[in-house]
C-alpha cells in the first residue's frame, strides 16, 4: 500500500477529548477489557497502514550535484570552455599553435573553476533534511497492549485504532489516544506544547470542542513521556493523523524559500551574462563589418572568449563562502551555531523577530517576588536559585524573624515540597519542579534550611497534588510548640489555588496569633490574589492545621478542613537582565520584537512590559482568539500585536507567514516539536540549544548555545557586517571585471590586433587578484551605526543603493585608464628600434595586464569606506588587506620575473622603467576613488 493511499484511508479525526469514554470506544468498536481481536487488527492495518510517520522525497545526491550547474554564469563559463577547445583543435590542425604553447591549456583552467564551484555549492546543499528523521525518533519501538483478552507488547508501527495501550512512568507514549483510566498519571508534553511542566491527566472528563491541545487532560498523545502513574488507553489516532503526524505533515508542506543573497547572486549572475553576450555580439559584428568579410572571426571569437571569461566573477562563490563561514566562527564565539551558510548575510535582513519567553527572554528560573500575610507585603529581593536576598516592606529591609507569620508561612514552602535545591560548580540548582524550588530558595533567603527542617520535622503522611484537587498537603511530626504554641507534635502545612485552600480556612494567623477568618478579610485575600496574577506572578495559598493523629490514607477530603490561613506567595520567571537592552538595540535597530509563548496572557503581559516588548494596555492575542480569525483577519492585524499567548502549533505558523505577507522578515525561535514548522517556514529558524528538541534543530537555520534572546541581536548585528562586507568586495570585483571586459572589447575596434589579454590571465586576476584582496575586505570591521538604522529590504536589488552606478562608473574609469596606456603600449613597444633591440612587440600586452592587476590593489585600499580617505582610516584596523595587497603584489611581480611562470602565463618580461610606466597608471585608480569621496564631501557640505 503507496503513503498516499494509506493517508487516504485514515479515518476523519475526531474531537475525541469532548467524548466520554463509553462513547469513544463504541466509535471505534472497542473493548475496555478485551482489546481487539487478531481479525480487527488485521483489518484495520490494512485499512490505515502502519504506525509511521510518513517521509515526502527531497532531492537525490546526484540531483543536487547537477543543480550547482544550472547557474548561468557557470553555464557560459562551460560553452567558453568548450569553444575556447574547438579552437584549439582547428588551431592544431591548421598549424596555427605557437612554438611551446600548451593546447587545451584555457579549456582546462576555465572546467577546473566550474567544478571547484559547482562542489562548493553542492557541500553548502548537500546537508539532508533531518527534521522527520528526528521526529521518528520520538515513536517508542515497543508497546505494552490488550489483545483478545490478553497482555500483548508489540512493535509501536503496528499499533491501529481502537487498541487498548497500558502506560506506565517512563515509557514513551506511541500514538494519540483517549484515557479509559488513570492513576496519578503524569505526562510531559513540552517537546509537543511548550508547556515545562508535567500534565496532570484525568480519564472521566470531556471537554469543550474550543480546549487547547495543552488542556486536553483526558488525551494522550504521540511523543511524549509519562513521568509518572498508570493508565489504560484507547488508541484513537496513528500514523500521519495524531498531532505528531500533523506536525509532520505541516513541517513537509513548507517549501525552502532562496535566502535574499542567493537571489541577489542569481539576479547578478542573470545581469552580467546578458550583459556580456549583448557586448560579444557588439564586438564580433562591428569588428566583422570593420574587416568587410570573415577573415578576423577566428580573432574575434578568441576575444569574444576572454570577455566572457573577464565577466564571470570566478572566484566570487569562494569569497562569499569564505565570508559566511567567518561570520559562522565570530558567532560561535558569541553563542550562535549558524547550520545553514547562508543564513549569515540573512540574519542582517530581519525585520521581526519572533521569540518564545521561557528560557529566552527569562531566566527559566522561577524566583518569588512577593509574599503577602495577614498583616504585611513582603516584597522579596535576589536573582536565580541563589537563597541571599532581603525581605522588605514599604522599601524598608526587615528581619524576617521578625514575623512569626512569615517564619510559618517559609516553614509551610520546606515541608510542603518535593524538590530539592543543591550548589554545585558555583552555581545553585534545583532539581524537581522549578515551583518548588523557589519556594525552597524562599524559605532559604529567611533562613529556614530545608534539610534542618526535614530531619527536625520528618514526613508522615502526604496527600499529593491533583489537577483536580489543585493542592498538596505533607503531615509532620515535631516537636511541642513549633508552630502555633500548641502541645500537638502533628501538623498538616497545605499549599495549592489560593481560592480552593482559602474556602477550607476558619482562621488566619496574625503574627503568632490565630484570629477569625471574616467575610471582608476573605475578600481582601481574594483581591490581593487576582492583583498579584494580574502582575504576571504565579500565585500559591498556604495554610497548616494542628492533628492530634496522622490521618489514613484517603482522608484527605475530610482531614483538609478548617485549616489557618498563612497567606499567598507570588512568583515569577524572572527575565534575564541583558534582554532588557537588547529589546532596546531592536527597536533602535528597526526591528520588531515579539513574543509567541504557550503561557497565560497576563504572564506574558507583565514578562513583555518589563522587558519594552509592549506597553500597558497593549493588546495580547490568544490562542482561541486566533483560531476563530481568518488568516486575512491575522494579517490586518499582526503588525499591532506584539504578545502572542496559549499559542498552538499550527497558531506559530500561521503567525510567521502572516508577518511574511505583511513584506517582514521574520526569525522565530522555538524548542519544541510543535515549533518545527514555524522553523522552518520562518527567514531565519532559531532553536533552542540547551532546551531544544533534535527535531527543532534540525529544522532551524541558527541554533543558540545559550538559549538568550541577546544572542539573536548580536547575530543580526553579525549578519548585517556580513552583508555590508559583502557588498564591499562586490563592487569592488566586478568594478574592475567591468574594466576588463571594456578594455578587451576596445583592442579589436582600435585595431590594435590581437587579444590583449587570455582567458588563463582573465582567470589569475579574478582569482588571485581579485580574490586575496577581497577575502581580506570581508573582515572589515563594522561600521558605527551598524545597530542604529533600519534592516535594508531583504528584497532589494543587488545594484541597489548606489552599488550599480558605483560598478559601472569605476569599471569605466579602469577602461579608460587601462585603455590609455594600452594605446601607449601599443605604440611604443611597435616602434621600430624597441623592435630592432630584440624585443616582442607584444610586450604591450603584458603591460595592460599588469596594470589592471596593480590598480586592483590601490583599488582596493581606496574601497574600504565609502565616505573616508584612505589616509584618514587605521590601517591596522585590517591588516590582512595589508598583507593581501603586499603577497598578491609580489606574486605579480613573480608571473612578471620568474621565466617559467612567465611562460605558463604567455607574458614578456618588463624593464624597470615599463613597470613603473604600470604602477604610475595604476595609480590614477586609487586618485580617482579618492577625489570621488572629497567630490562628495563637499557636495554634501
Amino acid at each position: 500500500m503507496t503513503s498516499s493511499s494509506i493517508s487516504d484511508s485514515q479515518p476523519k479525526t475526531r474531537a475525541w477529548h469532548t467524548l466520554e469514554v463509553d462513547q469513544s470506544i463504541e466509535a471505534l468498536d472497542s473493548d475496555r477489557d478485551r482489546g481487539l481481536t487478531t481479525q480487527q487488527v488485521q483489518e484495520r492495518r490494512e485499512r490505515y497502514g502502519s504506525n509511521e510517520l510518513e517521509e515526502t522525497g527531497g532531492r537525490s545526491t546526484w540531483q543536487i550535484l547537477l543543480d550547482q550547474f544550472t547557474n548561468i554564469m557557470l553555464l557560459m563559463l562551460i560553452a567558453v570552455a568548450l569553444i575556447s577547445g574547438v579552437l584549439d583543435i582547428v588551431s592544431m590542425r591548421s598549424g596555427n599553435l605557437k612554438p611551446g604553447e600548451i593546447p587545451f591549456k584555457d579549456t582546462i583552467a576555465i572546467l577546473t573553476i566550474v567544478i571547484l564551484n559547482g562542489v562548493l555549492g553542492y557541500l553548502q546543499e548537500s546537508r539532508a533534511e533531518q527534521a522527520l528523521a528526528a521526529l521518528k525518533k520520538l515513536s517508542s519501538p515497543r508497546v505494552r497492549l490488550i489483545r483478545d483478552n490478553k497482555p500483548l507488547e508489540v512493535a509501536s508501527k503496528d499499533l491501529v485504532p481502537g487498541d487498548i495501550m497500558l502506560l506506565e512512568a517512563g515509557v514513551q507514549i506511541a500514538a494519540d489516544g483517549r484515557l479509559i483510566e488513570e492513576s496519578n498519571l503524569q505526562i510531559r508534553e513540552s517537546a509537543l506544547t511548550g508547556e515545562a511542566h508535567a500534565v496532570s491527566k484525568q480519564a472521566p472528563l470531556h471537554l469543550p470542542e474550543d480546549t487547547s491541545l495543552g488542556d486536553r487532560i483526558n488525551l494522550v498523545f504521540q511523543g511524549t513521556e509519562v513521568v509518572q502513574g498508570r493508565a489504560k488507553v484507547l488508541v484513537t489516532n496513528t500514523g500521519m493523523q495524531t498531532e505528531l503526524g500533523q506536525i509532520a505533515r505541516m513541517l513537509q508542506a513548507v517549501e525552502s524559500e532562496p535566502t535574499p543573497l542567493q537571489q541577489r547572486m542569481t539576479q547578478l549572475g542573470n545581469v552580467l551574462v546578458s550583459g556580456s553576450l549583448a557586448l560579444v555580439a557588439l564586438v564580433v559584428v562591428g569588428g566583422l563589418i570593420r574587416a568587410g568579410n570573415f577573415s578576423p572571426l577566428q580573432e574575434l571569437l578568441e576575444i569574444s572568449l576572454s570577455m566572457a571569461v573577464a565577466v564571470v566573477p570566478e572566484g566570487l562563490p569562494a569569497v562569499i563562502t569564505v565570508t559566511l563561514a567567518l561570520g559562522t566562527q565570530r558567532m560561535v564565539r558569541r553563542n550562535a551555531l549558524i547550520r545553514k551558510l547562508p543564513a549569515v548575510e540573512t540574519l542582517g535582513s530581519v525585520t521581526t523577530i519572533c521569540s518564545d519567553k521561557t528560557g529566552t527572554l527569562t531566566q527559566n528560573k522561577m524566583v518569588v517576588q512577593l509574599v503577602e500575610t495577614a498583616s504585611h507585603t513582603f516584597r522579596v529581593t535576589g536573582e536565580g536559585y541563589n537563597p541571599v536576598g532581603e525581605f522588605q516592606v514599604s522599601d524598608q529591609t526587615v528581619a524576617p524573624d521578625q514575623h512569626p507569620e512569615l517564619q510559618t508561612l517559609m516553614l509551610a514552602c520546606v515541608i510542603c515540597n518535593d524538590s530539592i535545591l543543591q550548589h554545585e560548580k558555583d552555581e545553585w540548582q534545583i532539581l524537581g519542579d522549578p515551583t518548588e524550588g523557589a519556594l525552597i530558595v524562599l524559605a532559604g533567603k529567611g533562613g529556614v534550611d530545608q534539610q534542618t527542617t526535614s530531619s527536625r520535622m520528618p514526613r508522615r503522611q502526604e496527600f499529593p497534588f491533583s489537577s483536580e484537587r489543585k493542592r498538596m498537603s505533607v503531615i509532620v511530626e515535631s516537636a511541642p510548640s513549633s508552630v502555633d504554641n500548641q502541645q500537638s507534635q502533628i501538623q498538616m502545612f497545605t499549599k495549592g489555588s489560593p481560592e480552593l485552600i482559602l474556602e477550607r480556612c476558619t482562621h488566619l494567623q496574625i503574627n503568632d496569633k490565630l484570629e477569625e477568618l471574616t467575610e471582608a478579610q476573605c475578600t481582601q485575600i481574594l483581591d490581593k490574589n487576582n492583583e498579584m496574577a494580574a502582575k504576571g506572578l504565579r500565585v500559591l495559598g498556604f495554610s497548616y492545621k494542628s492533628l492530634q493523629n496522622v490521618p489514613p490514607e484517603g482522608s484527605d477530603e475530610a482531614t483538609e478542613q478548617q485549616l489557618v490561613w498563612l497567606g499567598l506567595v507570588g512568583m515569577l520567571d524572572a527575565a534575564r537582565p541583558e534582554v532588557r537592552l537588547a529589546v532596546a538595540e531592536c527597536r533602535d535597530a528597526g526591528i520588531l520584537p515579539v513574543m509567541i509563548t504557550g503561557d497565560h496572557q497576563l504572564t506574558a503581559s507583565a514578562i513583555a512590559q518589563e522587558l519594552g516588548i509592549s506597553k500597558p494596555g497593549d493588546r495580547v492575542l490568544t490562542g482561541k482568539e486566533l483560531a476563530k480569525m481568518s488568516q486575512a483577519e491575522l494579517e490586518q492585524q499582526v503588525e499591532q500585536v506584539s504578545i502572542y499567548a496559549r499559542v498552538a502549533p499550527e497558531h506559530k505558523l500561521r503567525i510567521v507567514q502572516a508577518f511574511q505577507s505583511r513584506g517582514r522578515f521574520v526569525a522565530m525561535t522555538g524548542d519544541g516539536v510543535n515549533d518545527a514548522p514555524a522553523l522552518k517556514q520562518a527567514d531565519i529558524g532559531i532553536a533552542m540549544g540547551i532546551t531544544g528538541t533534535d527535531v527543532s534543530k534540525e529544522a532551524s537555520d541558527m541554533v543558540l548555545m545559550d538559549d538568550n534572546f541577546a544572542t539573536i541581536v548580536h547575530a543580526v548585528e553579525e549578519g548585517r557586517v556580513v552583508y555590508t562586507n559583502i557588498r564591499r568586495f562586490i563592487k569592488y570585483i566586478l568594478g574592475s571585471n567591468i574594466g576588463e571586459v571594456l578594455t578587451i572589447a576596445a583592442a579589436p575596434l582600435m585595431g590594435l590586433g590581437g587579444v590583449p589579454l587570455t582567458p588563463l590571465q582573465i582567470l589569475w586576476m579574478n582569482l588571485v587578484t581579485d580574490g586575496l584582496p577581497a577575502l581580506a575586505l570581508a573582515v572589515e570591521p563594522p561600521e558605527p551605526d551598524v545597530m542604529r538604522r533600519p534592516p535594508f529590504s531583504p528584497r532589494e536589488s543587488i545594484f541597489a543603493r548606489g552599488l550599480g552606478s558605483y560598478m559601472v562608473r569605476i569599471g569605466i574609469i579602469f577602461a579608460i585608464i587601462t585603455i590609455a596606456l594600452m594605446w601607449w603600449a601599443f605604440q611604443y613597444t611597435h616602434a621600430p628600434g624597441y623592435i630592432a633591440a630584440g624585443r616582442d612587440p607584444d610586450t604591450w600586452k603584458t603591460m595592460v595586464f599588469t596594470t589592471l592587476c596593480i590598480a586592483q590593489m590601490g583599488h582596493a585600499l581606496a574601497v574600504r569606506s565609502n565616505s573616508q580617505l584612505t589616509i584618514e582610516l587605521n590601517p591596522f584596523t585590517n591588516l590582512f588587506l595589508l598583507g593581501a595587497v603586499t603577497i598578491t603584489t609580489i606574486l605579480q611581480l613573480l608571473l612578471i620575473y620568474v621565466p617559467p611562470l612567465r611562460d605558463f602565463f604567455n607574458l614578456h618580461y618588463l624593464t624597470l622603467q615599463e613597470l613603473g610606466i604600470c604602477i604610475g597608471f595604476s595609480a590614477l585608480m586609487f586618485v580617482w576613488v579618492e577625489m570621488e569621496k572629497l567630490f562628495i564631501r563637499f557636495f554634501k557640505k
